[in-house]
């Protein structure tokens, strides 16, 4: 079965959601791992697109995202402040540029910014344009097409912002505001001309089928970029006595969306750091391409360096190798 879906798919046609779901549940994991690196090797090649964030705002977030340690209902002591100063944010993103990271995203916490943070966000942006070499991407909530607009004239090449989960789920995990408000906001920044990161979380109690349904929901978004985060249950968020994942499962999870999205981004993101550098190897080589790199934004992240002898021994390129 594994075989005939895969070259299938390297035809050019899709895999449907019940045979994801039996590939995702009950297949043979190096088989599938092996039929995800191939339709990747096929599709996107030997790169590994590269992305740090900087919080550039931190808690005070009116939303009730029960995974998230930034809500107004968590009780996690995560750091707060307004804006981060603009000398902090040039110093981090010429660091990060130094290293040979691709990409560069400003995040903050709360439902959107104001026209006024917009405005001063794009100046930043503005600087980091003309003193790095990096792609910059945004990822600030539910913001409105004037703002997206700004920020795309700003040197902004790509919008960010996660669905999180399947939609029939997402009411079990916040109730300030609905798929559709997301969906509303990565279709705007489509139609000004940015690309759409959109993702989210596994491990938050939802199935291996609802994983997939979520796969096939950001297949029809035309995401270009899927951020793939495992829980990290942080002490003072609802979930905080979530069970962990196994690693098989977590394996198992970034490959069928391999096959579900064989042409887009799929990046590691959070939750990396907590699983074993086999596993994370076997993911480099079942499907992903692409990776959250430095620390993140309220856990730290991998060591750089690490990442980046990790890339080349599982045989990838990066914008480091490639000058």
């Amino acid at each position: 079965m594994i075989k005939e879906i895969t070259h299938r798919i390297l035809d050019g046609a899709s895999i449907t959601i019940e045979e994801a779901v039996e590939l995702a549940t009950n297949s043979n994991i190096d088989e599938l791992c092996d039929a995800a690196d191939e339709i990747r090797r096929r599709f996107c090649g030997d790169h590994m697109d590269t992305c740090s964030i900087v919080n550039a705002r931190s808690g005070l977030c009116g939303e009730d995202c029960k995974w998230c340690s930034q809500s107004i209902k968590a009780k996690s002591g995560v750091k707060k402040y307004e804006i981060i100063d603009t000398e902090t944010l040039l110093n981090l993103a010429k660091r990060n540029d130094s290293y040979g990271v691709e990409r560069f995203s400003m995040v903050t916490s709360g439902r959107k910014i104001s026209g006024n943070d917009a405005d001063r966000f794009c100046d930043d942006y503005k600087k980091i344009a003309s003193e790095t070499g990096m792609k910059l991407c945004a990822s600030m909530g539910l913001v409105d097409k004037s703002t997206l607009k700004k920020l795309k004239a700003a040197g902004v090449t790509r919008y960010h912002c996660n669905m999180e989960t399947v939609s029939q789920f997402f009411p079990e995990l916040c109730s300030t505001h609905t798929p559709d408000d997301k969906r509303k906001v990565l279709r705007d920044a489509k139609s000004v001309g940015l690309e759409i990161c959109s993702g989210g979380i596994i491990g938050m109690g939802e199935t291996m089928r609802q994983r997939v349904e979520f796969a096939f929901e950001l297949k029809e978004l035309g995401v270009d970029s899927v951020p793939l985060n495992v829980l990290n249950p942080i002490k003072g968020t609802a979930l905080e006595s979530t069970p962990l994942l196994d690693e098989e499962e977590i394996i198992r999870t970034a490959a069928i969306f391999r096959l579900i999205l064989p042409a887009t981004v799929i990046r590691f993101a959070g939750g990396r750091a907590r699983i074993s550098r086999d596993a994370v190897k076997r993911m480099m080589r079942g499907g992903i391409n692409g990776t959250m790199i430095g620390d993140l934004l309220t856990t730290t992240g991998n060591n750089v360096a690490d990442d980046f002898r990790l890339f080349e021994e599982c045989g990838f390129t990066t914008k480091t190798n490639c000058r």
